[in-house]
């Protein structure tokens, strides 16, 4: 599978922005497309995930009141939708894929080692 992240960029707190995750390439046996992110000087983390089965979809309680995920069939694209930023948002945005349906949970977002395929990551930074 080959992800392809854009989107990122340079953007005020308190604003929006939308990451999007083209997927191509051997795509049949992706169950979860997921957000992680890695803020410098920490883990990397789970953001948010969905279900390509039954479009589930579950986000890390610490952003759950701004992010929201969301896909477009047609186009095999997952976008992660941001709002509210905060300076703590910056880092480094990568989209994952796991064959695994419940690795869509906070489960899954422990174990970031044991997902499939990882993009090449998107920038974000947020200022103050």
């Amino acid at each position: 599978v080959q992800l392809v992240e854009s989107g990122g960029g340079l953007v005020q707190a308190g604003g929006s922005l939308r990451l999007s995750c083209a997927a191509s390439g051997s795509t049949f046996d992706v169950d979860t497309i997921a957000w992680f992110r890695q803020v410098s000087g920490k883990e990397r983390e789970g953001v948010s995930c969905i279900n390509l089965s039954d479009d589930r979809t579950y986000t890390a309680v610490p952003v759950e009141d701004r992010f929201t995920i969301s896909r477009d069939t047609a186009k095999n694209v997952v976008y992660l939708h941001m709002s509210s930023v905060k300076p703590e948002d910056t880092g480094v945005y990568y989209c994952v894929t796991s064959s695994a349906y419940y690795f869509c949970s906070g489960y899954g977002f422990r174990k970031p080692a044991e997902w499939d395929s990882w993009g090449q990551g998107t920038r974000v930074t947020v200022s103050s």
